[in-house]
Parts: C-alpha cells; sequence; structure tokens
C-alpha cells in the first residue's frame, strides 16, 4: 500500500535525522502503522481462529475384511490374577459378584495355554451383571491391543454384552465398534467360545473376529 510505505519511508529518514519532525509526527506514524497490522490480523483470524474445517465431501474408500483367531485369558484368582473387582454395591449378598466393576489387562494367545506365543492384552473394564451364580452375564468395554507381528501397534475396541443365555450354542457374540492403527474405524463382530472355566470365575474364551475397515 503507498500510503503505508511512505509513512514507513518517513519514520526511516526521521531515525536518520534526514526527515524533518517531530518525534510527535514520528510516534504518529508508528502508531499507524501498528494499526493497520491489528486490521490485518483481525481480517485473517476468522479463517484460523476456529475449531473446525470446512466439511466437503468424502472420497471413495476401499473397504478391507480381516479375520483374527485368538484366545482370551481372564484370570482373578492368584497372585498374578489380570482381571480384579474395583468397586462393587453392598447389596449383593445372596449373589456376590452382582454389580461388581472389574478392571482387566488379559493376556491374549495364539493357543488355549496360556504359555503358547503371546500376541497382545486386552484392556478395559467388564461389569458383573449375574443375579444367578450359575449364569455369567456382562457389559465389556475393552480395547484389544496386538504387540506382535503384521499389526502390531493396533487395536480394535469392544463395547457388548456378554451373556450366557444370549444363544442355545456355546457361541456368542458381540459388537466391535471401532479400532486404531491398521483397524481405524473398525466395525464388526468376535464369536465367543469358552474353551474352559472354574468356580472362581477363571476362563479361557476363543475369539473368532471379523473386522471391515478401511
Amino acid at each position: 500500500m503507498p500510503e503505508t510505505r511512505g509513512i514507513l519511508l518517513r519514520t526511516v529518514l526521521l531515525s536518520r535525522g534526514e526527515f524533518k519532525g517531530s518525534l510527535m509526527q514520528a510516534f504518529c506514524n508508528l502508531m499507524v502503522i501498528f494499526a493497520w497490522a491489528i486490521i490485518f490480523c483481525l481480517a485473517v483470524a476468522p479463517v484460523y481462529g476456529q475449531y473446525y474445517s470446512r466439511t466437503v465431501r468424502a472420497g471413495p474408500r476401499v473397504e478391507k475384511i480381516t479375520r483374527l483367531h485368538f484366545f482370551f485369558h481372564d484370570i482373578r484368582s492368584g497372585e498374578n490374577a489380570t482381571a480384579i473387582p474395583i468397586a462393587s454395591p453392598n447389596t449383593t449378598q445372596d449373589t456376590p459378584t452382582y454389580g461388581t466393576l472389574y478392571a482387566m489387562d488379559d493376556p491374549l494367545t495364539m493357543e488355549s495355554e496360556l504359555t503358547s506365543t503371546l500376541i497382545g492384552n486386552s484392556q478395559g473394564l467388564y461389569l458383573d451383571l449375574s443375579r444367578e451364580r450359575t449364569k455369567f452375564t456382562a457389559i465389556f468395554y475393552a480395547d484389544f491391543a496386538f504387540t506382535t507381528g503384521r499389526f502390531n501397534g493396533s487395536s480394535f475396541s469392544l463395547f457388548s454384552r456378554f451373556s450366557a443365555e444370549d444363544a442355545t450354542s456355546t457361541i456368542r457374540e458381540m459388537a466391535i465398534v471401532g479400532g486404531r492403527g491398521a483397524f481405524r474405524m473398525a466395525t464388526g463382530f468376535a464369536l465367543l467360545r469358552p474353551t474352559w472355566s472354574n468356580t472362581i470365575g477363571d476362563a479361557i474364551v476363543e475369539f473368532n473376529v471379523t473386522l471391515y475397515h478401511y
């Protein structure tokens, strides 16, 4: 802008003693420059000052299907328990586990033996909703993360109900609601087959997982 360049030139000449004018005039010139700077910043602010960007149409994406198979070990007993109660109500005398909230860090292995190859872990919470001692029902929220192989660093999120009354067979189905890494934006389902359990609550469960992701 010519006017602004002229003000800058007069200010520089004044500082060299080549332009005669009062200090007040130089100060006024600097204030004009400062005002123009503020106006420029205010004009740009609406572009960068929002917490969101313009919504645009997403391009076509190719959906992929990945199937996983592993074993889940939920251990409540012993010194190396992987699932521990962290909260429980005071009204569970007849059914001691009903309403109990567990935190879990359960290992995932290639085979049903705990000593087989470790491929990851499942971390999260589950709420025991079993009012009958002989039927285990719970709501699970867990992240199944893999620590080896092709999907090292990736995980899927499961948020679903597990119930002994969901089916007449031994297979249970649970919903997958998300993922990260290679499984970003995943949906799908997991078919669970309990392979071993005891009266304490320890269990080994076989997982067959189908993931839809991009």
